[in-house]
């Protein structure tokens, strides 16, 4: 039997000391950092926590509920323990405690701070210590959430300025050992320097670590793509304090996941650093401003969120949505022949095909001759098409359109005229002359008539006009002659009056039946020929006098017609013909009305009235007192003209 060689076996442990020792230095090497202390600083305004660390590292700052601040220390140890505070400040900090934990990124160190009631809080960082101001509470009582809220918002004065706002006291925390908490994420601790009375320990044998946060709504699981720009988003994470200079990204999205209990898978092409400074941020707040700065989005596929650059996204949904459209069209291609009763071929394969309702594989034809359509498609795409084609090939319920343009006419006219005529002779002949030489003979008479003033005559030779006012066309009048025995003067008067007055109705009912939604017209007149000439060359053209109703209704689903209609009444005027052609008096409207079915409106009315007073005189002599009326004319003219213009829709029930 060999005995062992004692040299080769101490060699042999010599080494793996040595190898172990190595080991667990390099493997202690990731922490750089430890902390030193935790204090407690007191003023008449806030109430300070003051964490030492043996140097400056990144940290962050949560607050996952009302009565807790959790600090964050990243590549930090620290031993799990619970430390209570003294009664002075017992209204404000319950307890704290120190947890530790190992993360992929390295050793993490926790500090919660469980709040004895709800406090706003703000956190500073001076070199290697960060300070946790938190407000001293008014009353023993919570303060609500709508005031926690508002104060948070910003840091209280007394929190900065806490050395000059008075004398502070130094307020010792006592250390308790526990055991190790399997928590993701733990806070920083070391025994602290000074001491206090000790109490009860605060949630003493309770696991501390925070609770997983659920995620916003935005993150939800069948949520939309994430693109990094949503509008008016409403961000609902616990705030947090982030401080990175030139991290890596990839790194910091771990973080993410660390903060909201996320499961993120991060994708290969999402690489760059990360430089941000965010205090008392919803963490969804800063992780989108984050996505946004790298052009990055995510997509939610159940309980992951995977992350990767916004183009990669696009490309894969569009991929996407290419395979569904591959897939939706690659089946069986059938054809359907259906003969349409009421609606036209060519209308249906254009509405077919302008709603979107046929593959890119379908074709849709209509043989005119027997009105059939023949469609050619995947069979899902052929039973939406004929369900259209059901609802649209259905006969369309009738119209009946009645017009009645309805013109009625006043006149009334009265006039009142004289004509009166003298001639008075001087002369020899009838023992009448004057004692002078020149003139010794003469004759005055009127001058308006055609017939002149003459030498000699009897009384009942024709007079001329002096005055020649009568009435045009009159229906009454009464003349005077008068003469002397021997003719030297004679005198003829007429009065001549006119009153009238008529009235005047016309009825034009035009009637039309049309299908819904179809132009329809009727006319009734006649046509007037006129000649043009143009290049020596005489053309015979002709122009429509005529009662013209054009209508096209449109019936609602509540028995109601909308209608545009066109109705015009045309009728040549031969009194005013000017080389045998008339003008053409017209009366039209273009309008569009509702009406409800067998109801009567008016469309259009037009109402003219002309009223006319004239009177004829004879300067000077029409104004003497009495004598006046024998030298004027008076005539009175009133015309009134009405057109009214009614419609009335009856759908036809068939």
């Amino acid at each position: 039997m060999n005995r062992p060689q004692p040299l080769p076996l101490l060699l042999t442990v010599l080494a793996a000391g040595a190898f172990v020792k190595a080991s667990a230095q390099s493997g202690g090497s990731a922490a750089t950092a430890r902390i030193n202390d935790i204090s407690l600083r007191v003023n008449s305004k806030v109430t300070s926590l003051v964490v030492e660390v043996s140097t400056s590292v990144p940290y962050e700052t949560t607050r996952p509920d009302p009565v807790t601040v959790i600090l964050e220390f990243r590549n930090t140890t620290a031993k799990p323990t619970v430390y209570s505070v003294a009664r002075s400040v017992r209204k404000s900090i319950a307890a704290v405690y120190v947890e530790a934990a190992d993360s992929v990124a390295g050793p993490v160190s926790r500090v919660r701070i469980a709040l004895a009631q709800p406090l706003p809080h703000h956190v500073r960082s001076d070199r290697n210590r960060v300070i946790v101001d938190l407000d001293r509470p008014t009353s023993g009582k919570a303060l609500p959430a709508a005031a926690l809220a508002a104060s948070s918002a910003a840091a209280p004065k007394g929190a900065s300025q806490s050395e000059r706002d008075g004398p502070t006291q130094r307020v010792g925390v006592a250390q308790m050992e526990r055991e190790a908490l399997a928590e993701r994420v733990a806070a920083p601790s070391s025994p602290s320097r000074a001491s206090s009375r000790q109490l009860p320990i605060f949630g003493r044998g309770q696991a501390t670590g925070s609770p997983t946060e659920p995620a916003p709504a935005a993150l939800q699981a069948g949520g939309p793509l994430g693109t990094g720009h949503p509008p008016e988003r409403q961000y609902s994470g616990h705030p947090v304090s982030l401080d990175f200079q030139g991290a890596d990204l990839r790194a910091v999205l771990r973080t993410f996941a660390e903060i909201s209990g996320l499961n993120v898978v991060i994708d290969p092409r999402v690489n760059g650093t990360v430089d941000v400074a965010l205090r008392d941020v919803p963490w969804d707040q800063a992780l989108d401003m984050i996505l946004r700065a790298n052009s990055l989005g995510y997509v939610v596929n159940g309980t992951i969120v995977r992350v990767a650059p916004l183009d990669a996204l696009e490309a894969e949904q569009k991929k996407l949505n290419d395979l569904a459209r591959a897939q939706a069209e690659a089946g069986q291609i059938t054809t359907l022949t259906r003969q349409l009763s009421y609606a036209k071929g060519e209308e249906i394969v254009a509405l077919l095909k302008a709603a979107n309702v046929l593959s890119q594989r379908g074709t849709a034809y209509v043989d005119v001759r027997t009105n059939t359509l023949i469609m050619t498609d995947l069979a899902d795409r052929l039973q939406t098409s004929q369900q259209l084609i059901d609802m649209l090939d259905m006969a369309q319920p009738q119209v009946e359109i009645e017009a009645r343009i309805v013109q009625t006419n006043k006149d009334y006219a009265r006039a009142l005229g004289v004509q009166w005529g003298f001639n008075g002779r001087v002369d020899p002949a009838i023992g009448n002359t004057t004692p002078l030489a020149f003139p010794n003979s003469g004759n005055l008479s009127g001058r308006t008539g055609l017939t002149q003033g003459q030498i000699g005559g009897t009384i009942t030779t024709q007079h001329p006009t002096a005055v020649d006012m009568g009435v045009e066309g009159a229906t009454a009048a009464v003349g005077l002659a008068l003469g002397s025995v021997n003719g030297a003067f004679n005198l003829d008067v007429a009065l001549s009056a006119l009153e009238r007055s008529g009235n005047g109705r016309l009825l034009s009912t035009p009637r039309v039946t049309t299908q819904n939604n179809i132009p329809a017209e009727v006319t009734q007149g006649v046509q007037i020929p006129y000649q043009t000439v143009s290049n020596n060359t005489v053309t015979v053209q002709f122009k429509d006098a005529a009662l013209t109703l054009r209508v096209t209704p449109q019936i609602t689903a509540v028995n109601t017609v909308i209608m545009q209609i066109s109705v015009e009444n045309a009728s040549p005027d031969f009194s005013r013909a000017i080389n045998s052609i008339p003008p053409i008096n017209t009366q039209r409207a273009n309008t569009q009305v509702l009406v409800s079915d067998g109801q009567t409106t008016v469309i259009g009315g037009i109402y003219t009235s002309s009223e006319q007073a004239t009177a004829d005189r004879t300067p000077g002599l029409s104004r003497l007192p009495l004598l006046g009326w024998l030298f004027k004319r008076d005539t009175l003219s009133d015309t009134a003209t009405e057109l009214l213009i009614f419609i009335t829709p009856r759908i036809i029930k068939g």
